[in-house]
């Protein structure tokens, strides 16, 4: 499966007449409602500029390892972006590149940095049998819709109508760990189905928010980074986060995430976090 197909919550096929998380207006890329977060109307969630920019830095024959992500500026809703993308280091087997996302005056937002290692056939090694299992008692199909409780139930949003969410176990929206599968339901650019990589960008900058520890009525708990360590893709449309959060009274915390599909562990990812009453 080369990319996780965009489906309706309800599991239907989505077709060409489904408003995208971005639309493509030349080099542009222009954020539609479905790109926005939960901190600010006007500010996208980063999960989307994730997304977009891991589709950036794919290669064919190379497996992207790592992607760190700095998030330097509010990544506004509506206004067109543009990606910059750069070889830091060229190499046969070992290779970082670097995306920006670019607003109209040519100022980056995000940054993200990728290292890519050369795939190909090893021998004397066999595919490893994933050791950890599933957690939660089942996969997708098992899980539970969460309703974000915050807004009105009608609000477009990357949190509500990009991403389809499950949770898993007993776990929900409330207070604590999380244990919650995510699969894209929309298109992220025009009727392209988004790639495994891209799903992952786009669910792994949940983890702060499934896991939180604080009130989004009483607190801000923003992530300024993500980083995201892979062994391997995705396999199939799911992806799940077994994601924690910890805060200090310093005003900083992390939030750090176990990455699966439905066969297991796929990698890891953390967010800083910062941390301020409103």
């Amino acid at each position: 499966m080369v990319g996780a197909a965009a489906r309706h919550p309800q599991g239907a096929a989505l077709t060409d007449d489904v408003e995208p998380i971005f639309r493509r207006e030349g080099e542009w890329f222009v954020p539609t409602g479905h790109s926005r977060g939960p901190w600010d109307p006007g500010s996208q969630h980063g999960g989307a500029p994730a997304a977009l920019l891991a589709e950036a830095v794919r290669e064919p024959g190379m497996h992207v390892a790592r992607l760190t992500y700095d998030f330097t500026g509010p990544v506004a809703v509506g206004r067109p972006l543009r990606i910059e993308t750069r070889m830091v280091r060229p190499g046969g087997r070992l290779q970082m590149v670097e995306a920006d996302l670019l607003g109209e005056d040519g100022a980056a937002v995000v940054r993200l940095r990728a290292v890519r290692l050369r795939r190909g056939e090893v021998g004397g090694l066999a595919p490893e049998a994933d050791a950890d299992a599933v957690p939660g008692g089942g996969g997708p199909d098992a899980a539970h819709a969460g309703e974000f409780p915050f807004e009105s139930g009608d609000a477009d949003g990357f949190h509500r109508t990009a991403m389809e969410i499950r949770f898993a176990g007993e776990t929900s929206y409330g207070i604590g760990p999380a244990l919650a599968w995510f699969r894209f339901a929309r298109p992220l650019v025009g009727a392209d189905e988004p790639s495994p990589l891209a799903l992952v960008a786009a669910a792994a900058d949940f983890g702060n928010g499934v896991s939180r520890v604080l009130d989004f009525e009483s607190h801000l708990f923003v992530n300024t980074d993500l980083t995201i360590h892979l062994r391997r893709e995705p396999v199939g449309e799911w992806v799940m986060l077994d994601a924690r959060t910890r805060v200090e009274p310093h005003g900083t915390g992390l939030a750090a995430s176990t990455l699966y599909d439905e066969r297991g562990t796929i990698g890891l990812s953390a967010q800083s976090l910062y941390v301020a009453e409103r």
